[in-house]
C-alpha cells in the first residue's frame, strides 16, 4: 500500500501546484502531508520486521488469500458485502483505484478548474480503493498497529470521499446540469 500511498502524494502535489483555488490546495496538502506519513509508517514497519521492502509474489496476491475467519478471499464469489469494486483481485494486477500513468500525465497537463476536477475524480476512486484495501487488511490482520491504520484509512478516506464528491459536484461545468438543454 505504500505505493499506492506514494501515487496519492504525486496527484495530491500535481493539483496543489496546478491550481489557485485554496480549498482544492487546502486538501493536496492534506492528502500529501497524510498519506507520505503513512507510508513511512508502512515502510517503517517492514524495516522493523526485518521484511522486504517489496514482496517475493506478485503485487497484491494478499487480497487473494482467505480472510483470518476462513471465508472467502476478497471479491472471490463477486462483490462482498463490504467490497468497493465488484470481481476478482487477480495477483499481479493494479492496486485498486490507483491510477495509470496515462491519467497522471493528463492530470499534470491541466490547470485550473479542470485540474482540480480530475484530480478530485482520480482521488475519488484512489481513496475507494485505499479503503478496499484497508478493509481487507481488517479481515486479514490481528496486528494492533495494523489494524489501526487500517481503520483509519477506513475512516478518513471515507470521510474525504465525501468531502471530494461534494468539491467535485461544485465544479460541474455548467452545462452538465440535468436541465441543460441538449446540444
Amino acid at each position: 500500500m505504500q505505493v499506492h500511498h506514494l501515487q496519492g502524494v504525486e496527484l495530491a502535489m500535481i493539483v496543489r501546484d496546478a491550481t489557485d483555488d485554496p480549498a482544492a490546495r487546502l486538501l493536496g496538502y492534506d492528502i500529501a502531508t497524510t498519506q507520505a506519513q503513512q507510508a513511512g509508517q508502512m515502510y517503517g514497519w517492514l524495516a522493523e520486521w526485518g521484511l522486504s521492502q517489496s514482496g517475493s509474489e506478485p503485487s497484491m496476491t494478499w487480497m487473494t488469500r482467505p480472510a483470518s475467519d476462513g471465508t472467502a478471499a476478497h471479491g472471490e464469489h463477486g462483490a462482498d458485502a463490504d467490497s468497493h469494486s465488484p470481481g476478482t483481485h487477480t495477483p499481479g494486477a493494479p492496486m485498486p483505484g490507483l491510477a495509470t500513468p496515462a491519467q497522471v500525465e493528463e492530470l499534470r497537463a491541466l490547470t485550473g478548474v479542470e485540474a482540480e476536477r480530475r484530480f478530485l475524480e482520480l482521488m475519488i476512486a484512489h481513496h475507494r480503493g485505499a479503503v478496499e484495501m484497508a478493509d481487507a487488511v481488517l479481515a486479514r490482520s490481528s496486528n494492533g498497529v495494523v489494524v489501526a491504520l487500517a481503520t483509519s484509512i477506513v475512516a478518513s478516506q471515507n470521510s474525504e470521499i465525501e468531502l471530494m464528491t461534494g468539491m467535485l459536484a461544485e465544479r460541474a461545468p455548467a452545462d452538465s446540469s440535468p436541465n441543460a438543454p441538449a446540444g
